[in-house]
């Protein structure tokens, strides 16, 4: 998710939901400690809960950055064992990290020891050959016993050669009864399943199993499965918003971020898929691509009832 899930994404999402916990891009600890912390770890109070997430595999340096995201206010850290892009395997991090698995939980209780929220592990079932059940679950186990008890697990495997990051995330098959399994098995460990996830009756349906789910593509390509969340998983009983109403929102944040000199087309990115499925969406979406902060314009022209793709 990465270029995805940046601020001006996650502030978006809170205004579609309150109860979700949100999760920023996968961060590199060299990122933040060879710069200006602020200038990856920025967020807006509104975004509550939400995770930071980092990529490493120096136990110092990971402990070193969840203390700086825990002072900033993060209210989890999330250890990236899944990524299988190359720059992330050259980095020694990511999905690689599987076949460590004691450098990983020497990672995570360095963490865990140096911070008081929670810290999760974000993972595969298996890279490359390794993708055994034994494989899996030796790596789980072995994170486990450091205490760290939340794992999300993206169902698939990743090959670390020859697919793409795009690839990895639709040509491995898809492989949700072992994310289950390791729940059977370990009752006492917090699963979330993530991948393939597209709407909310799936999400509800892997809820039976596993005490979480993550969605990631779907819920940037397709926001607006985000406005029922609380209401169909949390059970609180909300006004559900139009998405006239969201976008209208929205609209003082951006204009206040383009001053700030925040290109528009990072802030047009994030509610570029919101009218998706409705009649001329796709009008909508080539408005948003104008450069400069025209595509604001079109959007306050939306805001009229005449006008609207849905008031």
């Amino acid at each position: 998710m990465l270029e995805l899930t940046d601020r001006h994404f996650r502030y978006f999402a809170r205004l579609l939901t309150k109860r979700t916990l949100l999760y920023t891009e996968m961060i590199t600890t060299g990122a933040i400690l060879h710069n200006k912390p602020e200038k990856f770890l920025e967020y807006n109070k509104e975004e509550h809960p939400v995770a930071l997430q980092l990529a490493g595999s120096s136990p110092k340096d990971l402990a070193e950055c969840a203390k700086i995201g825990e002072d900033f206010g993060y209210d989890e850290i999330n250890l990236n064992c899944g990524c299988p892009s190359e720059r992330v395997q050259n980095g020694s991090f990511g999905a690689c990290l599987m076949r460590e698995p004691s450098l990983v939980a020497e990672c995570v209780f360095a963490m865990q020891s140096t911070v008081k929220i929670p810290v999760s592990v974000k993972t595969r079932i298996g890279i490359d050959n390794d993708d055994s059940w034994e494989f899996f679950l030796n790596f789980v186990e072995s994170i486990a016993k450091t205490g760290c008890n939340y794992f999300i697990i993206h169902a698939r495997k990743a090959w670390l050669k020859g697919l793409s990051p795009k690839e990895n995330r639709t040509i491995p098959p898809l492989n949700y009864e072992t994310v289950f399994k390791l729940k059977e098995i370990h009752p006492d460990l917090k699963i979330s399943l993530n991948g393939g996830v597209k709407n909310l009756d799936e999400a509800e349906a892997v809820l039976h199993k596993t005490d979480g789910v993550m969605i990631g593509r779907a819920a940037h390509e397709t926001p607006w499965i985000l406005a029922n969340a609380d209401s169909e998983i949390f059970g609180e009983d909300l006004e559900i918003k139009t998405r006239s109403e969201i976008l209208e929102r929205y609209l003082p944040y951006a204009e206040s971020e383009f001053k700030k000199g925040v290109p528009s087309s990072l802030l047009a990115k994030p509610i570029m898929g919101l009218f998706h499925g409705i009649a001329g969406a796709k009008k909508y979406r080539t408005m948003l691509s104008q450069p400069g902060g025209d595509w604001m314009n079109f959007a306050i022209f939306l805001l009229c009832p005449k006008n609207s793709l849905m008031v």
